[in-house]
């Protein structure tokens, strides 16, 4: 007796109703244990020639079913095993034709087998679509973190082509738009990593290129011959034949980002419709990185150059005049901010070298902004620099003139070596006085004062002269040192009776180590606290003994 979806019959019954056969809804084909057909649907003869009674199961159906058969019935020739299993025998699947099938077996009373046949093809393809599509959207989240994990183009043009050969095509190129006759490439043969290259060639040469390059849809791959490829797209290191060719649009913000070119062997299947559009989505995702690492390029390049003028100038020996510098911003991220120095040598040896030192209201960029103005005005009054006053007051009336609502402080040093002597005529305008360290280490103030830079019509100044001995130093400071807020309690001002301290003790020092230890008595009151900006000027007059270095060459060492 066969027994299937509830139904039992045995083999004479079923023998002798055909009508209930051929209203089967799917094919059946019933075969004893030595694997000969006994019975088989008008479905199963349609499905499978040669399905007739008699015919050997090896002989009629495909080899997955026939091997299931003879499974089944070593499996089932003990009648107790038969009965146990008689509601749970195991199905198969395979592929009959371009169909897939799954095969469900039922026992009849007399050992033989019955099969049905149940197409699941579309549940097939529904499932590989799904699992398809899984991997493809895996794929994509994982390919934006690659991408934007680098502002940096070149490594990004790299990525884009290792991903797309490696889970795409065989071959991958990425192209930029190109500049005069030359494009720059980056190209990937899947499971190595990219190169980059920089081609004389014009877009032209590639069908769809031009087009890509300028943000147009894509030329559909079955209208690129790959004959025509240039020679510059194939990697030299690529063995085998292009069968296939996607090129399409790499899309920007607002404007093209490059082209995307996928290649594929002559042994796979070429690119489907499906493909082609997963293409354009990993391409938007390329695209976007693309774009927003060259945007960041571009807008470093420019941060790079304004900055240049910003950043403190290196300092160094004048006319025979040390001048060391030192300079920390407020933020430890930032590398400008409020406090600024210059020096601005004479024409000539004879002349005057001006120091400035400045400190603009405020800190980070904005004021860096205003400091950039103040640094260009100074450097365009330099033919008054005799004189002061005129220089501070044309550059006050700048500052209110300007759209600016900040303020500044100013001490100028005209500075003059004469013979042993360094020559100093000092003006400040708001700003702490300066100080000088004398050979005997008293520390001494210059009496110097003067109003603000850009905050009243008129500014009221008074310029002091000082000389410096051999081995003496004049120090020029902001109150990012005097107000630094550290110490044992963390709220203690450094002030500046603890800095003129600091100075007494660099007494015959070169300037740089004057600034050197004056940023690191700074530094380890601050520990980790907040602070502002800090700028500081060494002015020394160099010692006029010092002991040559034994090969001539090194410097010595200075002694008083």
């Amino acid at each position: 007796m066969a027994t299937t979806e509830g139904v039992s019959v045995t083999r004479t019954e079923q023998r002798s109703a055909p009508d209930l056969w051929a209203l089967a809804p799917y094919p059946m084909i019933m075969a004893d244990e030595r694997g000969t057909v006994l019975e088989a649907n008008p479905a199963a003869a349609l499905l499978l020639e040669g399905a007739v009674p008699g015919a050997s199961m090896r002989d009629t159906v495909p080899d997955w079913l026939a091997q299931a058969h003879l499974e089944t019935v070593v499996q089932g020739r003990s009648p107790a095993r038969r009965h146990q299993k008689a509601g749970g025998l195991p199905s198969v699947s395979g592929r009959i034709s371009s169909q897939s099938f799954e095969a469900h077996p039922t026992w009849s009373q007399s050992g033989d087998v019955v099969w049905w046949l149940v197409d699941d093809t579309d549940r097939r393809l529904a499932e590989e679509a799904l699992v398809t599509e899984r991997e493809r959207t895996t794929f994509l989240a994982e390919a934006s973190n690659v991408l934007l994990s680098s502002l940096n183009t070149e490594k990004c043009m790299a990525a884009t082509a290792e991903l797309a050969a490696q889970h795409l095509a065989d071959v991958a190129v990425v192209v930029t738009p190109p500049s005069g006759s030359r494009m720059l490439l980056a190209r990937a043969i899947a499971g190595q990593a990219a190169t980059r290259a920089a081609v004389s060639a014009t877009p032209s040469q590639l069908p769809g290129l031009s087009e890509a390059l300028q943000g147009f849809p894509p030329v559909p791959s079955r209208w690129i011959d790959p004959a025509t490829l240039p020679d510059w797209i194939v990697p030299q290191d690529f063995r085998g034949s292009i069968g296939s060719v996607v090129v399409t649009p790499l899309p920007g913000h607002g404007v093209p980002a490059g082209a995307l070119i996928l290649l594929r062997s002559s042994d796979r299947a070429q690119f489907s419709e499906n493909e082609e559009i997963f293409a354009r989505l990993f391409a938007a995702r390329s695209g976007a990185a693309l774009s927003a690492a060259r945007l960041y390029g571009e807008q470093s390049a420019i941060t790079q150059t304004l900055m240049r003028d910003l950043l403190p100038p290196r300092l160094e020996r004048l006319n025979g005049v040390e001048i060391a510098g030192g300079y920390r911003p407020a933020e430890a991220g930032e590398r400008i901010g409020g406090d600024f120095y210059d020096v601005h040598p004479g024409s000539t040896a004879a002349e005057s070298a001006l120091v400035v030192l400045g400190d603009v209201c405020g800190k980070g960029l904005e004021a860096a902004v205003l400091t950039g103005k103040i640094r260009n005005t100074l450097q365009a009054l330099m033919p008054m620099a005799d004189d002061h006053g005129r220089m501070l007051n044309l550059l006050n009336g700048a500052l209110l003139s300007s759209h600016h609502t900040r303020f500044a402080t100013l001490v100028m040093a005209s500075v003059q070596r004469a013979e042993h002597q360094v020559r100093l005529r000092l003006t400040s305008a708001g700003h702490p006085p300066p100080l000088v360290v004398r050979v005997d280490g008293s520390v001494e103030e210059i009496p110097t004062q003067g109003t603000l830079i850009g905050a009243l019509p008129t500014i009221d100044i008074s310029s002091v002269e000082a000389v410096l001995q051999p081995g003496e130093t004049c120090l020029l400071y902001t109150d990012g040192f005097t107000e630094a807020r550290g110490g044992p309690l963390g709220d203690e001002l450094f002030g500046e009776q603890r800095l003129k301290r600091a100075l007494a003790e660099c007494v015959g020092m070169p300037g740089e180590a004057v600034v050197e230890h004056i940023q690191m008595l700074a530094a380890q009151w601050l520990r980790n606290g907040s602070h502002d900006d800090m700028a500081v000027i060494a002015i020394s007059a160099p010692p006029t003994n010092h002991l040559s270095a034994v090969n001539g060459h090194t410097r010595g060492r200075y002694t008083a």
